[in-house]
């Protein structure tokens, strides 16, 4: 893109009224990877539902008028929630006393990155959540490295490994205080 476009963020809690322009989004984004199990649009979809019945379920989307161009969505985590029990080492009572967001996903199409939007889209979320720490999970080989890298330069640290299922590649579990 050659100017910065007008980009309204719209927040949704019912997963329902997102998850059509999620999947849209979802499928440009991940493009390069969908032939693979875990990365395949019915596979987020999947996810998409678990995660949208789950307590504290947000979605943010980016649009440039009624195109959806990014998103990222999350949900509240508790002590004892499958998030924590499948994070090796085991994270430490400071983060998993209280509740926590779990940001699950985070994207923006092609032709709108590079302009500052994830992060956009990132602190917009973060601005509406009441927890003390918000958590994701990365690929260490994604972007060779740089995705991981621009969540450190966001804030994050690593805390832990996680392979949420069998067809997923194994995640570097991050954390930071919101």
């Amino acid at each position: 893109m050659t100017s910065t476009p007008a980009i309204e963020l719209r927040s949704f809690t019912d997963m329902e009224a997102a998850r059509g322009d999620l999947l849209d989004v979802y499928a440009e984004v991940r493009a390069p990877l969908l032939h693979l199990a875990n990365y395949a649009v019915s596979a987020f979809g999947e996810r998409l539902d678990r995660h949208g019945a789950e307590d504290g379920f947000q979605a943010l989307l980016a649009y440039e008028g009624e195109h959806p161009v990014g998103y990222a969505y999350g949900n509240r985590i508790e002590d004892g929630d499958r998030y924590w029990q499948r994070t090796d080492p085991t994270p430490g009572e400071e983060f998993t006393a209280g509740a926590v967001v779990a940001l699950k996903e985070i994207g923006v199409r092609p032709a709108w990155r590079g302009i500052g939007l994830a992060r956009r889209i990132h602190d917009a979320f973060l601005a509406t959540r009441n927890e003390p720490y918000v958590t994701l999970m990365v690929n260490k080989t994604a972007g060779d490295g740089k995705v991981h890298a621009l969540y450190r330069s966001w804030g994050y640290e690593d805390l832990g490994h996680s392979q949420p299922s069998p067809a997923s590649p194994r995640l570097t579990v991050m954390i930071r205080a919101v």
